[in-house]
Parts: C-alpha cells; structure tokens; sequence
C-alpha cells in the first residue's frame, strides 16, 4: 500500500507528554513499514526518526517506532515489556496472544522450553558440516554463470541457494525439493493494502504445513542423521516440529536470499573494497557484519508492550504495537560514527540485524555460513560484475527489505 508523507494527527500533548515546539519539528515526519516508495530509500527518514521523534507514533496504522540503536537494543533485551506473543510482523499483530507454536510469536517461560528443544536438534555440529555441500551448491549454480555474460545474482544464485541448502539440513528429498522451494516463495506472495495476510500466502502455508507434518512422520519412523530425525527425537510434539521447521525454511529461505541481494548491489556500488574481498577472503566474514549493519535484510520487527513504556519523554501505553526499526539501528551515528558510509573494515562490538537477547536468530550460524560461502565462490570465479540497475527489481514485505532480481554482467 502506497502512502503520501502527511501530517500525523493525534499529536496531544497529554499523550505524548512533548513540548509543542517538537510537535511541530515531526508534523512533517511520516514512516510506515508497508509503504513501498518510502522502502526505495529510508535512510532520510530514518535519520530523521533517531533525531527528531526517537519514540514515533502513526495514529493511522495504529503503532508506534524506536529507530534509535541503544532504544532497539534494549527493547530485544526486555522481553518481559516487549512480548512478542502478539506477532512480529505489523499485519498480524492482534489484541490477544496469536494461539501459535513458533517460537518468534511465543515469550517465556514456553519460549524457553520450546527454544531449549529445538537447539537440541539444530546444533552447531549440523549446521558447520553443511561447508562443503554448501560450496557444491555454489559451484552447481554459478557454472551457469559464463565470463561477461548476463547472470541474475539473486534469481540464479541468492535466492535458490538457502532453500537448496535447508532442505539439505532437513532432510526433504531431492526430487521435492523445487516444489517447496516454489511453496516457500508464495508464502510470501502480497496483496495490496493487506501485505502477506492474503488467501495465496495462506493456501501456500497449509501444503507446506502438511507436507512436512507428512515427513516428519517418515523420520519418526525411520529417523536418518537430519534435522527433522533430530527434531522428532528432541521430546517436542509432531505440532512443535513442524512450526520450527517451517519457520526454518520460510525465514532462513527469505533473509539469505536478501543478504545475498544486498552483497551484489553493495559491493557493485563500491568496487575497491569488492577487489579487496575477491584478493583476500579472510575479509569476507567482516565484511558480512558490516552488510548486515548497512543493509539489514529483515529491517522492521514488531512487539507489544506489557506495560506503560517511557522514553526520551514519551509515553507508550501498555497494550501498543510497537515496531523496532532494524534498519534504522544499523545506521544510527551515535553507535556508529559516519553510519552511512559502507565499509568492509569497520571494527564493532555487534549489531542487532540478528536480534538480540532471547529471540536472537537461532539460524544465525547458517545465514553467516552460507554467505561467508556464497561470497567466497561467487568472487573467486566472478572478482568485478555491473549491475543492470535499470532492471534491477526489488521486493519489498513490511519485513523484509531487499531485491528480487538483480541482473548483472561479469
């Protein structure tokens, strides 16, 4: 849904508790997640969101935003005020906890149970011996890749890769695997004015769902040296393990394949510090974090709040969707000097693209393997390409920010 930036109502000072002089400094001030021009470039929003209305408010959507790094970071580490049990994605938050086994919709104490099973399964040991078919993957899809010609660096490349991969992780057979690749890619099909929430999306969810209801009860039965073997092993019910796995494929699909986006575009628009990747890869895995800082492929997270929340003068009611704003942490001066500038060398402590604290992405590990991986293969055979930036095409979820096709010449 495309919005215009208008004046925001609702801006009373008895709610707000703000002088009448920074009422009107934001009037002019508008973001929401689900507005596509604003997502083509945020970064000026986002800036002015830390500086001017660090506790945002948009009557219209009925939600409020922290864009501020430490204001992020402290909210991922306050569980207890910030549930997410009322959904993390702005279109399915609701008044009442969402009746679901995923983990990311779940707070303690049965996100720690859930959590502390489920790692049991998806252990470090699993996901680290993937390296080398991960390589294979790489090689398969980059032969289709000749010198000078015209590749899709997502479509070819970042977008099959991390479903080919945790399928691998799983255990779904080969010959299944590219319709539950085709089943992942329409969950997230939007619709208009309704985003994910949408029939397509929904009926794409049900066939993945039963699928792997379906697998699992295989590897109960005859349990191999894959994650859904562990998963059935790991004291979790068939309704558990299937919504962990389906969280598995649908995120960890979607945020590489972004990631992987992101690294065609970045370092096409910054060619000396892609020559010095493609010189020296023991720069790769730095030059990640700071991808993930500057192009968080997963930018808005939502929460409801347990209680009345006061920051920077402003109170949020108990009861409130507030949206933490990635994105926007990542580019924020008072955590990182000079924010916008990429730079594959950048020494910091952490970023919060992963989340943090208890929700902390559990497949972290494997997002940084693959791209670790993805990048090392992709610059040995390929160390310079141009994007076609006119044909470029980007995707877009109220999410999920990236690109979902990125032709390119190298």
């Amino acid at each position: 849904m495309t919005t215009t930036a208008v004046g925001l109502p609702g801006y009373a000072a008895a709610r707000f508790r703000r002088p009448e002089a920074a009422l009107r400094a934001v009037e002019d001030l508008y973001w929401d997640p689900i507005d596509v021009d604003i997502d083509v470039e945020p970064y000026e929003i986002w800036r002015r969101l830390r500086d001017e209305a660090p506790v945002y408010r948009n009557e219209r959507l009925d939600f409020w935003a922290l864009s501020r790094y430490a204001d992020v970071e402290a909210a991922h580490r306050d569980p207890a005020t910030y549930l997410s049990s009322h959904g993390t994605v702005l279109e399915l938050m609701t008044a009442e906890p969402i009746p679901s086994g995923l983990m990311i919709f779940q707070d303690p104490p049965e996100h720690t149970r859930l959590r502390a099973l489920v790692s049991r399964a998806f252990t470090p040991r699993r996901v680290h011996r993937l390296e080398g078919h991960i390589r294979d993957l790489c090689a398969q899809l980059l032969d289709r890749w000749d010198e000078g010609a015209e590749f899709d660096f997502v479509t070819g490349f970042g977008g099959p890769l991390p479903s080919m991969v945790i399928c691998e992780l799983l255990g779904v057979p080969a010959d299944d695997r590219p319709w539950v690749k085709d089943r992942i890619d329409t969950t997230f099909h939007i619709e208009p004015d309704v985003g994910m929430v949408n029939e397509i999306a929904l009926a794409a969810r049900i066939e993945l769902d039963g699928y792997l209801t379906a697998l699992l009860a295989e590897r109960a039965a005859h349990p191999g040296d894959d994650l859904l073997s562990g998963l059935t092993q790991a004291d979790l019910t068939t309704r558990e393990c299937v919504d962990f796995a389906n969280l598995l494929v649908s995120a960890g699909t979607e945020t590489v394949a972004r990631l992987v986006g992101w690294a065609a575009v970045v370092l096409d628009e910054h060619p000396d510090q892609r020559a010095e990747l493609a010189a020296d890869p023991s720069l790769i895995p730095n030059a990640l974090e700071e991808l993930l800082r500057y192009e968080a492929p997963s930018p808005v997270q939502g929460r409801w709040t347990s209680r009345p929340v006061e920051l920077h003068g402003v109170e949020v009611p108990a009861g409130s969707k507030v949206l933490l704003i990635t994105g926007s942490a990542g580019r924020d001066e008072r955590q990182y000097p000079d924010a916008d500038r990429f730079d594959i060398h950048r020494r910091f402590d952490n970023h919060v693209s992963f989340g943090f604290g208890i929700h902390f992405c559990l497949g972290a590990a494997l997002a940084r393997l693959e791209g670790r991986v993805a990048l090392e293969e992709v610059l040995r055979r390929h160390p310079a390409w141009e994007v076609d930036r006119d044909r470029a095409v980007r995707h877009h979820t109220s999410t999920v920010r990236g690109w979902s096709s990125v032709p390119c010449r190298g």
